[in-house]
This record gives structure tokens, C-alpha cells and sequence, in this order.
């Protein structure tokens, strides 16, 4: 093999490498999302109706369902319930926000019986 195959080959090696690397790297957080849903890591924004389960990572959070129980021009509804068995239960009027352990849950606005919301983590 001349030394122009051999630096080919090592380039050609490299390149499948890094290809097979960043592709991976790039496939693993979708996945993880279509897996889990795209409130998982708990940023999101979302539009949802009730009753409604919005999955957030139960080891990130304390809980791994997050329930949107009812919805009106005035109030939105929610809970969950924690890996130890607590019941968290709360509610806010559009334009709020609610906390569940380390997550925050903000009421946009209210449409006919549809609530934006958009979550995030806290720092704790």
C-alpha cells in the first residue's frame, strides 16, 4: 500500500468516525424527546386542553406526570403525584404560575377551554 492509500484510508477512517459520532450525538436528545415527549427535561412551551398528562423526568423533578385536571377562562388546574406518594395539587389564573417541587408551570393565556403553558426547571 503507497503512502497515498494509507492517508486515504486513515481520512476516510476519521471521517465514517466523526460522521458516526455527531450523528449519534445529534439522534440521542431526539430520541430521548420522542421517547419521553418534549416537556421531558421540563422546558417547554405547549398548548393543551383538559385533562391532560404532560411527562417530566420523575429523577430531574420528583414526579413523572404532570396532570392538567381542568381549564376555564379563569383558572387552570393541576397535579402530581411524587415518587413517595405526596399529592401535589395547584392552580393559577391565566398569566401565573404554579410549582411543583423544582418545576414551574406558567399559564400563558386561556382560549375557550385550551391553556398555553410553558415549563421550567428551577434552580434548587
Amino acid at each position: 500500500m503507497s503512502t497515498g492509500m494509507r492517508r486515504r484510508a486513515a481520512t476516510t477512517a476519521v471521517t465514517l468516525t466523526m460522521a458516526g459520532t455527531l450523528g449519534f450525538g445529534l439522534m440521542t436528545p431526539v430520541a430521548s424527546a420522542a421517547a419521553n415527549g418534549p416537556c421531558y427535561d421540563g422546558r417547554c412551551k405547549t398548548t393543551v386542553s383538559a385533562p391532560k398528562t404532560i411527562k417530566v423526568s420523575s429523577r430531574k423533578f420528583g414526579f413523572g406526570k404532570l396532570k392538567i385536571t381542568y381549564i376555564s377562562s379563569r383558572s387552570v388546574r393541576m397535579s402530581a403525584t411524587t415518587t413517595g406518594g405526596v399529592r401535589l395539587s395547584g392552580s393559577t389564573s391565566p398569566g401565573g404560575t404554579v410549582q411543583f417541587n423544582n418545576l414551574k408551570i406558567w399559564v400563558k393565556s386561556v382560549s375557550g377551554r385550551k391553556a398555553k403553558l410553558q415549563l421550567f426547571p428551577t434552580s434548587r
